[in-house]
């Protein structure tokens, strides 16, 4: 058999390699052998998160998988096919709900039918997107490439217990086209959400008063942001103490840039509302229609596209090259980046127009 070969420890070396890798493998229908998995990381190999991402993708693939084990540095991915339908994904750790979403959501569009998934685990991750963010800020702008997806909170979810809950529907796709994203407009408005569980609901407020009076004084007249208080007894609360703050810009030309921060043990409420507020007006800064964590997200989504979409990001990151390398190897998509590493740049890539199979007359 003839494998894909993917060295985990290149560039960025950590856990998007191989849910990027997994995805690829399981819509294209070629096997893949990644090695030297997180090579760079401390622990090395796979922790439980990166097991439950490789194990979903699987799933829907029908996939052979070798080394799928705490600690293994090397797994053989082989999909057989695709399918849709009803799964349960549970993490057993506090790990990122939202990074399984990440590898499942490219190979549910490529499924042949729509794909509802419960997944357990944190809604809320240092490192990882935050629930919100899926749900305002990456499915609606994959909608503009032709993908349909929705994501609702059922339970949050923090460390170190987890236990939080999300459903998702993913639905198939004839195909993806390209776009254009490199026009910043005026922002019409800004809005946000600071959450806590089991704390009290102060903390919620004073993260929300310091974003709203950074932002303000930034210039930004329509702000709201909203205040969420769960205490035990609601169904919607996590099981773990937690709290945060997520804000969303919203361009006139629909796009969205956004920012989070989490709280912690010991860290000022107002020290999480303005880290909140400095990121969102660092990246408003820049100009630049495609914010940090988006540009990282999606580049799978445009090397599967229909011709040549342009991005003008942000900031331009290690996770984005990775993801392109990792492209390249597995569709043959092409990509030339204008701008330094950390700074704005400009990413064009050509895609390769994958079809799904399942939905061609």
């Amino acid at each position: 058999m003839e494998f894909v070969e993917i060295d985990g420890s290149m560039l960025e070396g950590g856990g998007q390699i191989l849910r990027v890798s997994a995805a690829l493998s399981a819509l294209t229908g070629r096997a893949a052998r990644i090695f030297n998995i997180r090579a760079k990381r401390n622990p090395p190999g796979l922790r439980l998160q990166h097991i439950a991402a490789l194990k979903s993708v699987a799933s829907v693939a029908e996939a052979e998988v070798e080394g799928l084990n705490l600690g293994s540095s090397e797994v053989r991915f082989n999909p057989k096919t695709l399918r849709g339908g009803e799964f349960l994904f549970q993490i057993g750790s506090a790990g990122s709900t939202m990074l399984i979403l990440q590898a499942l959501a490219p190979v549910a569009a490529y499924a042949p039918k729509t794909m509802f998934a419960e997944i357990h685990g944190g809604t809320n991750n240092k490192w990882a997107p935050p629930v919100e963010y899926v749900q305002q800020v990456l499915f609606p702008t994959l909608e503009k490439i032709g993908f349909r997806g929705s994501v609702a909170l059922v339970r949050r979810g923090f460390y170190p217990r987890g236990g939080g809950v999300v459903r998702a529907r993913l639905n198939p796709a004839r195909r993806l086209t390209a776009v254009d994203f490199t026009d910043f407009s005026k922002v019409s408005q800004i809005r946000g959400l600071a959450y806590v569980c089991r704390l009290p609901g102060h903390i919620a407020s004073r993260m929300a008063k310091t974003a709203l009076e950074m932002l303000r004084d930034a210039g930004y007249a329509d702000v709201d942001i909203q205040v969420e208080v769960l205490q035990d007894g609601d169904g919607a609360c996590a099981v773990s103490p937690g709290c945060g703050l997520f804000l969303v810009a919203e361009l006139q030309n629909g796009l969205k840039i956004a920012a989070d921060s989490l709280g912690e043990r010991g860290k000022p409420s107002e020290k999480v509302g303005a880290e909140a507020a400095e990121a969102l007006l660092s990246q408003l800064g820049t100009k630049a229609p495609v914010d940090t964590h988006l540009a990282d997200q999606l580049i799978v989504w445009l090397s599967l596209a229909q011709g040549v979409s342009r991005l003008k990001v942000c900031k331009l990151t290690l996770h984005a090259l990775t993801s392109m390398e990792v492209c390249k190897l597995f569709v043959g998509a092409g990509f030339k980046v204008e701008g330094k590493l950390g700074e704005t740049a400009n990413i064009t890539c050509e895609g390769v127009g994958w079809k799904n199979r399942f939905l061609e007359p």
